[in-house]
């Protein structure tokens, strides 16, 4: 029973130890975090951590860009990364519109045949489907008493027109020839040849059989005439469909059917003839999406007077939507980092710029340009990763001039010549924590000062992640005050030591550019 007790007392005392010690961690962390906070308001709201209904919430950080800076790089770095390069231009833009589709008959073009009065059918001619039939060539041969009995009637009014023709009693001759009117008249109306009338008048003769020829050119698709049937007038004997013309249904997505118009201009293209392109138009557009497919159907026609276009086939389809003259660069000049669009232009020797572009819609492998570039600059259109990286790397050190050989960029005597001296003054010197003047003076590589140029200070101080800091970047945007004299105000959010980059440009040129280091007074 001792033993247990004295155990019982051990467990306890350590038990009492490891809180005192957990606690006393804590709040030496809590008092660091306080006194970051309180020097570093940002530190603050990045690592803050408040309490809510008996749990924990943390304060999710603030997102912060990452800064760019211009790079210069050598002929033979450019080489080896494989630099290339393209002209920013002003053009007629179309963009393309890739799809899948099927050909099927131009339903404007298809016709049934069937009879006007009743009959069996004898002899059939056009005996199988798809067989092509030209117009007026015979499809078969028919028996109808009704026919038979209407030929015998024309024959015998056209008796009596002639031996009354002579008739004194009024009303007789006229009458004679009404019949024949009556009866020529039915014949024309159940669509009976004009050969067949004229055999009449000449053997005068009715016939058993008589010859249907085809009314249309085309494909038969459907037929139903056989020997020995008996065909009414509702019986659809044949539906021929006319390929000289085809329609191509295809699916396009739903965003994309805004740019299509009546009209515009479509290609076709097929496995079964390879290289050759069949063109035509868009004839219509569905006015409904598919819930599945989210997409929408379009109509498109061609001409299909060589019959290479069959019904069910499968093909390719291009559609050519013209969206006027725009500003155009290729995609690939563009490095998308998610929250920007940058594109680097190339100011020749190597001098390479990073800017924030605004993008419209993309035209095939182009990119029509809103904003942000001028027709004629040169841009890079690939190694656009690796130069990314090394305008981070550039404005993570706060420099513009390249690092070492052997660090990912050019020698530093690859650099271009300057075309002015900068001289950078701060008041009070050194510059503290909170507002600062700074002061700048441009004389040019003759002595003579240098007027109308616009002048940036950037100050740079990297993150801090032990301390739980996040970078901090200040941009200062200096005044002319004449004699080649610039100043402008700033303030710096900490003391310590910042990375400083002067920036002067001239008709948006770079005409001068320096670096240092500079100690910011008035603590953390």
């Amino acid at each position: 029973m001792g033993n247990y007790r004295s155990a019982f007392l051990v467990t306890l005392i350590v038990a009492i130890l490891l809180a005192a010690g957990l606690s006393f961690v804590g709040w030496r962390s809590y008092a660091r975090r306080s006194k970051v906070a309180e020097s570093h308001p940002m530190s603050a709201l990045s690592s803050a951590v408040g309490v809510e209904n008996g749990q924990e919430q943390s304060v999710p950080a603030t997102s912060v860009e990452t800064p760019l800076a211009p790079v210069q790089l050598s002929p033979q770095r450019l080489q080896s990364i494989g630099v290339k390069t393209g002209i920013v231009e002003v053009k007629p833009v179309y963009n393309e519109i890739r799809a899948f589709g099927n050909v099927d008959v131009d339903e404007q073009r298809l016709s049934f045949i069937q009879l006007r009065f009743a009959g069996w059918i004898q002899k059939v001619f056009a005996n199988y489907t798809y067989q092509y039939v030209r117009k007026g060539q015979p499809l078969f041969t028919i028996y109808s008493p009704d026919l038979v009995t209407t030929e015998q009637e024309y024959l015998i009014a056209k008796q009596n027109k002639n031996l009354l023709a002579t008739s004194t009693v009024p009303g007789v001759a006229s009458g004679a020839i009404s019949l024949l009117d009556a009866a020529a008249e039915r014949l024309k109306q159940w669509q009976i040849p004009a050969r067949e009338i004229a055999r009449l008048e000449t053997t005068g003769q009715a016939r058993n059989e008589l010859e249907i020829d085809s009314p249309v050119s085309g494909f038969i698709t459907e037929r139903n005439a056989l020997p020995h049937m008996y065909a009414q007038p509702e019986t659809r004997l044949y539906t021929m469909a006319d390929l000289s013309t085809v329609w191509v249904y295809a699916n396009v997505f739903q965003n994309e059917i805004g740019q299509i118009r009546l009209g515009d201009p479509a290609t076709v293209t097929v496995d079964s003839y390879p290289g050759r392109t069949f063109h035509g138009r868009v004839d219509y557009l569905w006015p409904q999406v598919d819930m599945n497919t989210r997409t929408v159907k379009v109509r498109l026609v061609f001409s299909n007077s060589g019959l290479k276009l069959t019904p069910g086939m499968f093909v390719n389809v291009k559609l050519t939507i013209p969206l006027g003259r725009h500003m155009m660069i290729p995609t690939s000049g563009v490095f998308q980092t998610g929250t920007q669009n940058i594109v680097f232009v190339d100011h020749g020797g190597g001098y390479l710029e990073p800017r924030n572009v605004e993008l419209g819609p993309q035209a095939g492998d182009q990119f029509i340009i809103l904003k942000g570039l001028r027709a004629g600059e040169r841009i890079v259109t690939s190694a656009n990763f690796l130069i990314d990286s090394e305008s981070q790397l550039q404005a993570a050190l706060g420099s513009f001039m390249p690092p070492p050989p052997g660090a990912g960029a050019a020698a530093a005597i690859n650099a271009p010549a300057a075309q002015a001296a900068i001289e950078f003054t701060t008041s009070p010197s050194p510059p503290h924590k909170g507002s600062n003047v700074f002061r700048v003076r441009l004389t040019g590589s003759d002595g003579k000062p240098v007027a109308g140029a616009q002048v940036t200070v950037t100050f740079f101080m990297p993150a801090m992640p032990a301390m739980g800091m996040a970078a901090m970047r200040t941009v200062a945007t200096l005044n002319d005050k004449g004699g080649g004299f610039y100043e402008g105000t700033g303030n710096l959010a900490s003391g310590g030591t910042w990375q400083v980059t002067i920036t002067a440009r001239k008709n948006e040129q770079i005409i001068a550019a320096k670096h240092l280091t500079v100690s910011v007074g008035g603590g953390m």
